[in-house]
């Protein structure tokens, strides 16, 4: 018998953070008894009074949203790092570390409407949400070593309000995925001489197994380490270490990519897909040129709209594991229309 990756378990290297996956192929063939989600109602209005996010309407913490007409930012009134956090602290022992963080949170609703997710916004209106991306990070930078801009899409992964926003958590310290990604990136650059995932984006253009889409200057892959069934790595085709460092037309190109992708997960399985993603910009300061600028997207579908991955014990306890191959997954998103389901 001879090996057959697409049949057999192995496990597959992330070349970002260096840890491994193990990938059993041949598991998804059994069948499923396990929890199914209930199917949620993706039938919103344009406007909800009761919603906290809403123009006009008056936020938990009773400040008011001005009647916005276009993306709008806020700071966020339950933020999870401060400004004015003291840093000095007396030591603990040395089996107890404690390290005081400062830093900022702020809220992005991408669009005035309540019922517009960012596949179903138009592509200027993406395109001020790409602007806003790098002006937060412009600005937050000057301030802070990392700027995380991520995105709870979906009750499924924690979202508490419907209405279409995202995230930025700007602080004083790298977090453990930057780091790991810092030192994996920088490793390969310092013995290559190139940027790593430069060269992976050129090796699966290459390859051509693992593409979702692509346009003049961004690539959408399924990553050959993927963990989540339909996860996702946005890549430009040049170096790139942040945001801010993108031309007009690579922003245009942004939105007509992230269009492309995201209607792309709708269509899967007919329903506005959930997900986690966020953006990773070379950290704030100078000395970064083995970066590289990306995006990721986890979605924790694996089956249907209603049945999702969970994280196994042997998974918390071992190592990550996935049953769906990479290559099938990016087949099954390629295969998907890029006319949203709701308009066909």
């Amino acid at each position: 018998m001879t090996f057959n990756p697409s049949d057999h378990p192995h496990r597959r290297r992330n070349l970002l953070t260096g840890k491994w996956v193990l990938v059993s192929p041949h598991r998804a063939k059994r069948p499923w008894q396990g929890r199914v989600e209930k199917q949620i109602s993706e039938k919103r209005p344009e406007y909800d009074p009761n919603c906290y996010l809403c123009p006009g309407n008056t936020r938990v913490s009773g400040a008011p949203n001005p009647s916005y007409t276009r993306t709008y930012v806020f700071n966020n009134d339950h933020e999870a790092l401060l400004a004015d956090t003291p840093l000095a602290f007396d030591e603990q022992d040395r089996l107890l570390e404690l390290e005081p963080v400062q830093g900022t949170c702020r809220v992005i609703c991408f669009s005035p409407r309540h019922d517009l997710t960012l596949a179903e916004m138009d592509l200027p209106s993406l395109r001020s949400v790409v602007d806003i991306w790098a002006e937060q990070l412009q600005e937050l930078s000057q301030t802070y070593q990392w700027v995380q801009i991520f995105e709870s899409k979906g009750q499924i992964v924690g979202a508490s309000n419907p209405h279409p926003h995202g995230q930025i958590w700007a602080s004083n310290f790298l977090p453990n995925e930057a780091e790991a990604e810092d030192r994996e990136q920088k490793t390969y650059y310092d013995r290559e001489g190139s940027p790593l995932l430069l060269d992976y984006a050129q090796l699966e253009l290459k390859k051509a197994e693992r593409i979702v889409v692509e346009n003049e200057h961004w690539l959408v892959v399924v990553p050959y380490w993927a963990y989540w069934p339909y996860e996702t790595l946005v890549l430009p085709k040049r170096h790139v270490l942040r945001l801010t460092d993108l031309t007009g037309s690579e922003r245009n190109s942004l939105a007509d990519i992230l269009k492309r992708m995201l209607t792309r997960f709708d269509n899967l399985f007919e329903t506005s897909f959930p997900y986690c993603s966020g953006w990773h910009n070379a950290p704030s300061n100078k000395g970064f040129e083995h970066w590289q600028l990306h995006a990721h997207y986890y979605p924790p579908l694996l089956r249907s709209a209603t049945v999702q991955k969970f994280v196994a014990s042997y998974e918390w306890l071992a190592e990550a594991q996935r049953d769906l191959t990479a290559e099938q997954a990016a087949e099954s998103l390629r295969q998907a229309s890029e006319i949203h389901f709701k308009h066909q």
